[in-house]
């Protein structure tokens, strides 16, 4: 009763939470158009549902937003997995490319890494358009989406690290006396303990995904920001359009914060018990 009692109140603190940033955040804006008002500005939001153009265009570049985000998310999970039983291989080597590859990545920004990967590795090694059955792939996509894999797979790699480093070493002593190889400890001891605690900060390194592939537009993806950009061009209407940005992507982001506040309460409340 009483365990019931605090996940309520908790739930009640979230809620209440977001309703007072959201009620702070519409406020700014109302407050801030009022002031436009008086200088002159006139708003329209309902344009982009009376223009059928602009609405598909937002709509198209909101779905490849989706889209590059969970294939990145996927991409980089795999590849953070493998940095990380890299840096806690005994090979010297391995462990010495894994530490590079972290510390580069994540010791420079995001900006830099997408127009470096774009005009000179892209280039270099001519990654081009391909075909999966009739369906045309533009390169632009799968280097965007390669660019956001390798950029968070280096953060990824830190969360599986600092999960591996968690487990117990008699655990592994366990395992190697059984016989079991260093891939079969990972795959029947390891990762299966790691996926619980993994969850929250992983459902959290997604709302990072779906905000670092803002950036994509400096290589004219035609994601959600550069839809948004392309339709401001177009219709001159700065204010509501890069309104109808933030919306969308509070859209996607406050569930995955909902998500990962729900799982580290159960399985900090699964840990007490």
């Amino acid at each position: 009763m009483k365990e019931n009692k605090e996940k309520t109140i908790k739930v009640l603190r979230i809620i209440g939470a977001i309703l007072i940033s959201s009620f702070l955040y519409f406020e700014l804006i109302r407050f801030t158009g009022e002031k436009l008002v008086e200088k002159g500005y006139t708003f329209d939001f309902g344009f982009i549902f009376r223009e059928p153009q602009y609405f598909n265009m937002m709509i198209q570049g909101y779905k490849n937003t989706i889209i590059i985000s969970f294939f990145s998310l996927i991409l980089s999970v795999i590849l953070g997995l493998i940095i990380a039983i890299m840096k806690k291989s005994k090979s010297y080597t391995l462990k010495f490319l894994a530490t590079s590859f972290s510390e580069i990545i994540i010791g420079t920004p995001l900006l830099v890494q997408i127009i470096i990967f774009y005009y000179f590795v892209g280039t270099a090694f001519r990654l081009g358009d391909f075909h999966i059955g009739s369906f045309k792939v533009d390169s632009s996509y799968t280097i965007g989406t390669l660019i956001l894999s390798i950029f968070y797979g280096a953060f990824v790699a830190e969360i599986f690290r600092a999960g591996i480093e968690s487990i117990d070493k008699q655990q592994w002593e366990s395992a190697e006396s059984l016989g079991f190889t260093k891939l079969q400890q990972y795959r029947y001891l390891i990762i299966p303990q790691l996926i619980k605690p993994m969850l929250p900060p992983l459902a959290g390194q997604f709302a990072l995904v779906v905000k670092g592939s803002a950036l994509l537009s400096v290589i004219a993806i035609a994601e959600f920001t550069k839809k948004i950009q392309e339709i401001d061009s177009m219709t001159f209407k700065t204010a509501e359009v890069y309104i109808y940005l933030a919306i969308g992507y509070l859209i996607i982001t406050i569930p995955i914060s909902l998500i990962t506040k729900y799982f580290e309460n159960k399985f900090k409340i699964q840990g007490d018990e």
